[in-house]
């Protein structure tokens, strides 16, 4: 017959597996409640956004002064119209152009660099999809293949 304390230790010894194999698995859920909970909050910071978005003014999409061209955030410049109506991406585009350093021109390699961007093959071309976006609109002058410089534009 086994000793009381034999078979105490040996109790002991299954209890202390136990609390171990539910403490990885604790450790698993604790993993997946946090990025249970990172998701929601994904979904929540989004649902909020889109219902800002959908109840803001009318104005914030469309300028008073004239059309919106469909599926862009660059509408055509019209007299009047304050760079204000581009949307902050292109308003910085624009505002390097009418720096000094832009009234000669810029390419898009310098325009990556005075924006902080890296002068990588992808952000130029990016900068350079947008500029062109901004010629095409009315706002920037393509003064020679690939420099731009900006048309003045009033300011607010």
């Amino acid at each position: 017959m086994a000793s009381v304390l034999g078979l105490l230790e040996a109790r002991e010894k299954r209890v202390r597996e136990e609390i171990a194999r539910l403490r990885e698995e604790a450790e698993r859920v604790q993993a997946a409640l946090g990025e249970a909970e990172r998701d929601l909050q994904r979904l929540v910071d989004a649902r909020v956004t889109v219902t800002e978005v959908l109840a803001g003014s009318p104005s914030a999409v469309t300028v008073p002064t004239g059309s919106v061209v469909a599926g862009s955030t660059v509408p055509r410049r019209e007299t009047g119209m304050a760079a204000t109506a581009l949307a902050p991406d292109y308003q910085r585009i624009l505002s390097v152009l009418e720096s000094e350093a832009g009234r000669e021109g810029v390419r898009c390699q310098q325009l990556a660099v005075a924006l902080g961007l890296e002068a990588v093959p992808a952000k130029v071309e990016g900068l350079r999809s947008k500029a062109k976006r901004l010629v095409e609109r009315g706002w920037a002058l393509q003064v020679r293949p690939g420099v731009f410089t900006a048309l003045a534009v009033p300011a607010v």
